[in-house]
């Protein structure tokens, strides 16, 4: 099984391998840089080059890089707009320097300008980031819990953007169990289970999912309210993260917790709790 936790990339980058290989983690997520601010210290080649020696040396793998917060490519304001273009190319190149396999990435909010505008901004500014970065990772789009103005708690969304993609090889899906869940999508039940995976599979396909984040849900069902829980005590519950992480189109896909870290122990807790709910 491929089982991470997001983790830190305080200190050198690739002190990141160590913190995901010290949980005992076989694959792992990061920023590549302060997600909350749009300036970044540029990354140090030599920096980059150990992150990728560790990495190999603990044969971790896949390494996913999560896209930073403030990047909005539905924004109906164009200085918005281009400025999270290029930063979302910048951290493209960000993450094929380290390596990385995979570039999870939101899809935005256009604000009043509706679900419509949003997917043509979006696919507009993906395919820009793709032409100019020529990513060697593949992108993924996250699905979303559906708050406010956001589009992608659909995956109608997910599918029209990858359609609108020219080079649809290096696009894919990230899967969140928890935003599944608070957009009303049932992954709690077997039969809500077997008719979501229906619903994906007729939409983007099964088999466009790469990397799952697993993380169980503190709000309700069709709550919209973005609000990850640890595994198994949230509303998701036990048995519900348990049928998940069986699914047999999913063994291959990398299992991601984005679960809070309320205590130095709590990444341990979650990961020994997933281990014993999984069938190998």
């Amino acid at each position: 099984m491929k089982l991470g936790v997001h983790v830190s990339i305080a200190g050198h980058i690739y002190e990141a391998v160590d913190r995901a290989a010290a949980l005992g983690c076989n694959t792992f997520q990061v920023f590549s840089r302060n997600p909350r601010g749009w300036e970044a210290l540029e990354l140090d080649p030599e920096d980059a080059a150990e992150f990728k020696k560790r990495r190999k040396a603990k044969n971790i793998s896949p390494v996913v890089v999560h896209i930073p917060y403030l990047i909005n490519m539905c924004s109906p304001d164009e200085y918005l707009w281009r400025r999270s273009v290029d930063a979302y190319i910048e951290d493209i190149r960000r993450a094929d320097m380290i390596g990385a396999d995979y570039f999870v990435t939101h899809l935005g909010s256009p604000k009043e300008k509706g679900r419509d505008y949003g997917i043509a901004r979006f696919s507009k500014g993906l395919n820009e980031a793709i032409a100019r970065a020529k990513p060697k990772l593949m992108i993924l789009l996250e699905n979303t819990a559906g708050g406010g103005d956001s589009i992608g708690s659909k995956f109608e969304d997910i599918e029209e953007i990858i359609n609108s993609v020219k080079d649809k090889g290096k696009v894919g899906v990230c899967l969140d169990t928890a935003h599944t869940f608070e957009a009303g999508h049932d992954d709690k039940t077997k039969a809500g289970l077997e008719a979501l995976l229906k619903y994906i599979d007729s939409t983007v396909g099964l088999d466009k999912i790469k990397v799952i984040h697993f993380n169980d849900s503190m709000s309700e069902m069709g709550s919209h309210n973005d609000r990850h829980w640890h595994i198994g005590k949230g509303k998701i519950g036990a048995e519900g993260m348990k049928r998940i992480v069986n699914v047999p189109e999913f063994r291959d896909c990398a299992f991601i917790l984005e679960t809070p870290k309320e205590t130095g122990r709590s990444d341990e807790a979650n990961l020994a709790a997933v281990r014993k709910m999984r069938k190998d």
